[in-house]
């Protein structure tokens, strides 16, 4: 048997060793830190519950249907049977074959939810992940929440296998469902292994690396422990070999071993093999597929080979990347012996220690006991306890290692993304990126005794969550919640009910639209108060201009020559910014503009900061006013799956909502509809559609973009926007 340091990606051996330290129970390179992504329903969590009870980490098997599994622990998951909040939990796992055979490997995995409401905690679990595994229904195919979650991994460069669930399922097909990854996903996808018959005849996987095959039976081995290994079946030699030399090419553009002993007719070893597989996985250009059903207990076992030998440990993908103080780019280089560096990916309220901080620790080791600096705050917390995180329950530990994820609790002050290092480490880690929430509603209490339980309860939620917003509407003093969706807002009003306390009343949800401009145009904003002794006096000359989609808004300052000293810019950039929190056609939020700051003056004595903060915000509002400025509303990508006989009326339905069909497919005797519909008209939708079809369609909706509001319908929502303000 090979070393295992001998597969790592990392060729320098003598790097990997002086990175651990002598005491950590599990090598760096015998850790994986795994996420489990896809779209609802394609069986996160089930194939979750399998990997645990294979791994020996539960002896019994959970069950969504029954409220059973480990990581759906919130009452709302299991009621619903949706995964709402990403669980980390931890196991191991000794691989069937390959140079890790025999060796257990510690893989810590976080399941992640499906529903697009819930993307937040999929972004922020992608940002601290090693590797993932995406998990597509063998039926279904690419569903658009598999391409957002496909992006979100995409976008942190993070390698990953893909699992094609419910082989046994009618209408099931495992080679479709790889062209689709190639055609949707625009992903280097191929079989690591192949399928012994599919639907109710799904028996067995062929392991085109190894040659041999797994047959499964259920009558003999009801759980799925002990697959037979055996020769390839003689109907299957020929495909297999097709698929083999086709993964073979594939890899051979990663490995010169591979390639060249392929030119040359030479026999491939089983562990070359994995290891130029390794190679394409981490480059982020090669995907491996493997089938299997999680609910029937086929084939988890064999993507548990697959993580151990394929996903990367924390020493083969890049350092994690952050800046200095200075703004210079620092490198957080995994080593147990180096300065400590981590990110606080995620907050969470527990009723028995209180304030819970998932921790991924980049580089370094984190002590019960030890004092953290957050470069944010500029000041140091003492970590009280420290806990690794097995769903609900937790494990108190004294030390967690580089590569590790961990809990930690006692520190106070931190929000989702912050960095929490040593003191002399300068160094600032790049935060998880987050939505914008599309839709809000007003909440107020129903006593005066839930008045002070809203604002406490409201404050954890929002920390614990950086995609709901909440601020009081100026105008009626009501509180809004703003989210992601119907059933974001929904979840967050049962929690309040039922961990807080909490009895409100809730308003019917509003849309966060959005203003932005579509010409140049200057504003000057003046502020001069004279009234005896000291007056004000601010003066600001601004040009602002469309910037382009999803920038936000750029502040630029482009004085010269002191017109306006340096310390009244801020002031006037803070100003600028808190304008463009209320635009002027309906007083929501601008996005994508730039301000430039051009010209200005100011008076010796009576220039303040709260002068040119103010004359910051009318400059802005100037401008704005004559930028031919527009309303946004934000558009839905629809995709409606149902029978082709109510596929008219369907049709049909969504041009009376404003939308506009992108395209149609036809799939196992059912017809797929993508669409873009204006979120306005997408309330109660799903019930809509089941009640035209009968209750045999079914939609995904996922935000798409924001649109211009037609001018139709501009001066009615400009009207309701002025009676009933939810803007966030």
């Amino acid at each position: 048997m090979s070393s295992p340091i001998n597969i790592t990606v990392v060729t320098d051996k003598a790097k990997v060793a002086a990175a651990n330290a002598k005491d950590r129970p599990f090598p760096l390179e015998w850790t994986r830190n795994i996420g489990i992504a896809a779209h609802i329903d394609a069986g996160k969590t089930t194939t979750t519950e399998r990997i645990l009870f294979y791994s020996g980490a539960v002896h019994k098997m959970g069950e969504v249907h029954e409220g059973t599994t480990v990581t759906d622990w919130m009452e709302q998951e299991r009621e619903r049977g949706i995964t709402i909040t990403a669980a980390a939990i931890s196991c191991a796992w000794n691989a069937s074959f390959g140079p890790w055979k025999g060796i257990k490997q510690r893989i810590n995995i976080i399941d992640t939810p499906g529903h697009v409401d819930f993307t937040a905690e999929v972004e922020r679990s992608m940002r601290v992940l090693d590797g993932a595994v995406a998990v597509f229904c063998a039926v279904a195919g690419v569903q658009p929440q598999s391409e957002t979650v496909w992006r979100q991994a995409n976008k942190y460069g993070v390698p990953r296998v893909a699992f094609v669930n419910k082989m046994d399922r009618t209408g099931a097909n495992f080679f479709r469902a790889v062209d689709e990854m190639r055609e949707k996903l625009k992903a280097n996808a191929h079989p690591l292994y192949i399928p012994i018959g599919q639907e109710e005849n799904f028996n067995g996987l062929i392991d085109l690396v190894q040659n041999v095959a797994y047959i499964f039976d259920e009558t003999k081995d009801p759980l799925g422990m002990n697959p037979v290994t055996a020769p390839i079946p003689a109907e299957y030699a020929a495909q297999a070999k097709e698929y083999r030399e086709k993964l073979i090419e594939a890899v051979s553009d990663f490995d010169d071993v591979i390639a060249n002993k392929y030119l040359e007719g030479q026999e491939i070893t089983t562990d070359e093999f994995i290891l130029a597989v390794r190679k394409a996985t981490v480059s982020m250009k090669f995907t491996g597929v493997i089938p299997g059903s999680a609910f029937k207990k086929k084939g988890v076992q064999r993507l548990l080979d697959c993580v151990v030998n394929y996903l990367p440990n924390p020493i083969d993908v890049p350092p994690m990347k952050g800046q200095d103080s200075s703004g210079n780019v620092v490198e957080a280089i995994v080593d147990d012996k180096a300065k400590l560096a981590g990110l606080a990916f995620k907050l969470w309220t527990d009723p028995f220690v209180g304030k819970l901080v998932f921790y991924r620790v980049y580089t370094g080791v984190v002590k019960r006991g030890m004092s953290l600096y957050n470069p944010r705050t500029r000041r140091s917390e003492r970590v009280s306890r420290l806990v690794l995180m097995r769903a609900m329950d937790r494990e108190e530990i004294e030390l967690a290692y580089a590569g590790d994820i961990c809990a930690l609790v006692g520190v106070k002050d931190v929000i989702t993304g912050d960095t929490l290092c040593d003191e002399d480490f300068d160094i600032r880690l790049e935060p998880p990126s987050f939505p914008e929430p599309v839709i809000a509603m007003s909440i107020e209490p129903n006593s005066k005794g839930d008045q002070e339980k809203l604002g406490v309860a409201l404050q954890r939620l929002v920390a614990e969550d950086p995609t709901l917003r909440v601020k009081t509407d100026q105008d009626t003093g009501q509180t809004i919640l703003a989210g992601m969706g119907e059933l974001h807002l929904e979840i967050i009003v049962d929690r309040m009910k039922r961990e807080f306390k909490v009895e409100a009343t809730v308003g019917k949800p509003q849309i966060a639209y959005r203003e932005t401009v579509t010409a140049s145009a200057d504003g000057v904003g003046k502020f001069i108060r004279q009234s005896g002794g000291k007056g004000q006096y601010g003066h600001v000359v601004v040009k602002i201009e469309p910037n382009e989609k999803g920038k936000g808004i750029e502040v630029i300052n482009e004085i010269v020559g002191g017109v306006i000293p340096k310390e009244f810019i801020k002031p006037a950039t803070d100003g600028i910014l808190e304008g463009a929190n209320n635009g002027v056609v309906a007083g929501y939020p601008v996005v994508d503009a730039k301000i430039r700051i051009i010209d200005g003056s100011f008076h010796e004595v009576d220039s303040s900061e709260l002068a040119f903060k103010m004359a910051g915000i009318f400059a802005f509002k100037e401008a704005m006013k004559v930028a031919k400025p527009i309303l946004l509303e934000p558009i839905m990508g629809v995709e409606v799956t149902t029978p082709e006989d109510y596929q008219g009326d369907l049709m049909g339905d969504i041009n009376r909502r404003r939308g506009q069909i992108q395209g149609m497919e036809n799939k196992n005797g059912a017809c797929i509809i993508s669409a873009h519909v204006p979120l306005e008209m997408l309330f109660g939708y799903v019930t809509d559609i089941r009640s035209l079809s009968k209750g045999r369609a079914s939609a995904s909706i996922t935000p798409s973009h924001f649109a211009q509001v037609p001018n139709n319908l501009l001066a009615k929502i400009v009207e309701t926007s002025s009676k009933a303000p939810a803007r966030t």
